[in-house]
């Protein structure tokens, strides 16, 4: 179940790149669509339609590459034994975090889907669309973190997982 998890995070990394792409299509189409005097209608809220999609469809692929800022301050200055409660306890109200997140998302794209809430631009796009992308990356994020608490639980120790070998020390 691992291995096709990391898959589909993966999958969601490269997904997020192209939407980052799209971005920058959208808005170098309004750049020039400027510089020609071409009207492109909407494009400005497709580019952040993307964006958007890319920084939500990152995060569980983020968050398993270990690349999450994380303020370690208090983990390093505590034993093996606090260190991994600290751990579980941080990993478990991310994951109601995560959750809630994801639920919320996942609610908006029903209401928008149920309302047939459009855009308020010219381009009149169905909301419920560009919000996919928030509500996919939500859900996978929610994921990454079940399934590293779920590690957690089974004893495994993330940061030698993530790094490939063994966990630096500060010193």
């Amino acid at each position: 179940m691992r291995a096709q998890l990391d898959r589909l995070f993966t999958w969601a990394g490269w997904l997020a790149g192209l939407f980052m792409i799209a971005t920058l299509a959208t808005v170098l189409a309004s750049i020039f669509g400027r510089l020609f005097a071409i009207r492109v209608p909407g494009v400005d809220a497709y580019a952040g339609y993307c964006m958007a999609a890319a920084a939500f469809l990152a995060l569980a692929h983020t968050l398993r590459r270990g690349e999450h800022i994380r303020v370690t301050l208090i983990l390093s200055h505590v034993g093996p034994r606090a260190n991994r409660a600290l751990e579980i306890f941080c990993h478990g109200a991310a994951l109601l975090l995560a959750g809630a997140l994801a639920w919320f998302s996942v609610r908006l794209v029903w209401q928008s889907w149920t309302f047939h809430d459009i855009s308020t631009g010219l381009d009149a796009t169905p909301l419920w669309i560009p919000q996919l992308g928030m509500a996919a990356g939500t859900l996978l994020f929610f994921l990454a973190f079940a399934q590293d608490l779920f590690d957690l639980l089974r004893g495994k120790d993330l940061r030698i997982e993530r790094e490939g070998g063994e966990p630096a020390h500060i010193e």
